[in-house]
């Protein structure tokens, strides 16, 4: 169960959504609409925006002088032709590994969070399925809009990726701690988008490119090697909590939280139909 949560939600990237066509075009238009309101204010007053980045400063002898840095990058002499992957030909590809991986180590680490609380706690099955469920609302809550906002290409990518931390095919996981009817279905629609749950991650094989970027994330040169193709600095990928919060409760510790949630909602909808009647 722990496992089959982060592939469903890798999966959640295989449909595209019509909303988020649309909010491409409203933030390209409001900025549209930035950019000309800025023009006219600079119009108006004849002075324009400061821009630009400050730089360091120096004064040596009474004579200021700036200090500036030029990060490492991989330079290509003329005539250059790369032996292996042309990196600067596949950007797509570095640019969706550099924002998905994050998720896929973040996944590992909750996956061993899970992996010993179960261990450690859990000793009868209603506590387990109460424990997977919990964990699994929660992971939906911390993740769910960072995927939605994601390609298909980088839901796809991040579907191998977390195959590649688990060891296993995601159809293998699905039926394993779900069942047979639920693996089918995912592999259904999976097909509908060209991928296959079935398929294992291949290193060396069809995921070599892949697997190539892991090394080179590893080895430390990540941000040189971006800077090498995009002339910018990475997007650092952001992850609210890489520890879960859920742990394992006990029935009469869930009965009295859901007594108590119950209780909750109750005050609140009183304290509503009050200051409606006001």
């Amino acid at each position: 169960m722990k496992k089959t949560v982060l592939i469903l939600l890798a999966l959640l990237l295989c449909i595209p959504s019509e909303a988020q066509l649309f909010r491409s075009l409203r933030k390209k238009a409001q900025k549209a609409q930035t950019e000309q309101r800025q023009e006219a204010a600079e119009g108006q007053t004849g002075v324009r925006r400061v821009s630009g980045i400050p730089m360091f400063y120096e004064v040596i002898d009474g004579d200021t002088v700036f200090v500036d840095s030029i990060d490492p990058v991989w330079c290509y002499p003329k005539g250059y032709k790369p032996k292996g992957t042309d990196w600067r030909k596949n950007y797509r590809l570095v640019y969706n590994f550099n924002k998905v991986y994050p998720y896929a180590l973040a996944g590992r680490k909750m996956m061993a969070q899970v992996d010993s609380t179960l261990a450690a706690d859990a000793s009868k099955r209603s506590q387990r399925n109460a424990y997977t469920h919990d964990v699994m609302m929660e992971l939906f809550s911390l993740f769910e809009k960072d995927i939605r906002n994601m390609t298909v290409s980088q839901g796809m990518m991040l579907m191998r990726l977390i195959d590649r931390e688990c060891g296993e095919p995601p159809y293998g996981l699905i039926k394993e701690y779900r069942n047979g009817f639920t693996a089918g279905f995912w592999q259904l629609v999976a097909k509908l988008f060209g991928a296959d749950l079935k398929k294992r991650y291949e290193p060396t094989g069809a995921d070599k490119d892949i697997e190539s970027l892991v090394h080179i994330w590893e080895s430390g040169g990540w941000d040189s090697f971006y800077y090498s193709i995009f002339f910018e600095h990475p997007k650092k990928t952001v992850i609210a909590r890489e520890h879960l919060q859920s742990t394992v409760k006990s029935r009469e510790d869930r009965r009295k939280m859901k007594q108590d949630e119950e209780k909750e909602k109750g005050i609140m909808k009183r304290a509503l139909e009050l200051a409606n009647e006001d």
